[in-house]
């Protein structure tokens, strides 16, 4: 039976000692900070540090517990052997629902509400039609499509970004980098769903930013690497953004005496958008094992060139 590292801060992977037991009758799973981790065949991963993956000299497959895999990738030390990620269909519902959410959240005025009531002022503002909203999504993968086509059944006013060309039924689309402007001039509320690539950390700048509308606002439920966070903030301060969602950060948790967490405009969520249950992480981790020891096609590889 194959061997299992648990790669990640201490006691975060936890849940998947048992859950790995379960699935695999024979397995041994040790966190990296027990001695028998450097042998291990199978490394499940979650921003594991930098270089453990290539002192691992029996390493095989490398699976990451999320969809994304730029917290393992990040490391130039990576070994040449197979990545894996996760794809659950339960994470692309989640994400369209947190999206929907932070959406009408602007769109609505709730925002304003939220603040308003701390202070006990009563004060109601114009309601807008759906279709008089610009969301723009940047990001046509799995589950910027799924989202878009949501926020079409909504009425609203949909546009997306991607790196190349895209179709999808009621959303405008744009592609490639000299569209990249044009999209985010038209766009009251953008949603960030990029994976992180060497070409999209900091892809959101003051420059970038300032192409939004003014008024407009930011859903950022990707990685907290494509946004330049200071000049987020100092667009906010300048009144030229009007408010941001933000649910995902560069440094994770991020800290309670953060600016962040005070700033006018801006609502914080820990990085709770979309999370794959520990029961499916195990679950397609263990079929992949099971894939490898049979020699057999695995599932979900990432293409590192794309980073996805």
């Amino acid at each position: 039976m194959i061997s299992v590292a648990l790669l990640s801060r201490p006691g975060l992977m936890d849940p998947m000692k048992s859950l790995l037991a379960r699935e695999l009758p024979g397995v041994t799973v040790a966190s990296w900070s027990e001695a028998a981790a450097r042998d291990a065949e199978l490394a499940v991963c979650w921003k594991p540090e930098p270089g453990a993956l290539a002192a691992m000299p029996k390493l095989k497959l490398i699976h990451s517990i999320a969809a994304g895999v730029d917290n393992i990738l990040s490391d130039p030390t990576v070994p040449d052997v197979p990545l894996c990620r996760i794809v659950d269909p339960g994470i692309t519902a989640a994400m369209t629902e947190f999206v929907l959410w932070g959406t009408l959240y602007i769109h609505r005025d709730f925002d304003r509400v939220i603040s308003n009531a701390r202070d006990g002022r009563w004060q109601r503002y114009d309601q807008r039609a759906a279709k008089d909203t610009r969301v723009g999504i940047l990001g046509l993968g799995e589950l910027g499509t799924d989202a878009a086509r949501r926020l079409v059944d909504l009425g609203f006013a949909v546009s997306g970004w991607s790196r190349s060309p895209k179709q999808l039924a009621g959303v405008r689309t744009f592609s490639g980098t000299d569209a990249l402007d044009p999209f985010l001039s038209e766009t009251d509320i953008l949603v960030s769903l990029l994976p992180l690539t060497s070409s999209t950390v900091g892809l959101l700048d003051a420059a970038r930013l300032s192409r939004l509308p003014k008024g407009a606002a930011l859903i950022l439920c990707s990685r907290g690497e494509h946004v330049v966070m200071d000049d987020l903030v100092a667009l906010l301060r300048s009144r030229h953004l009007r408010g941001a969602v933000l649910d995902v950060f560069e440094q994770e948790p991020l800290p309670s005496d953060h600016p962040l967490w005070r700033e006018p405009g801006v609502l914080v969520t820990p990085h709770m958008a979309a999370i794959a249950s520990w029961e499916t992480i195990a679950q397609q981790v263990a079929e992949n094992a099971r894939r490898l020891l049979r020699g057999e096609t695995l599932l979900n590889v990432v293409d590192r060139a794309r980073g996805y």
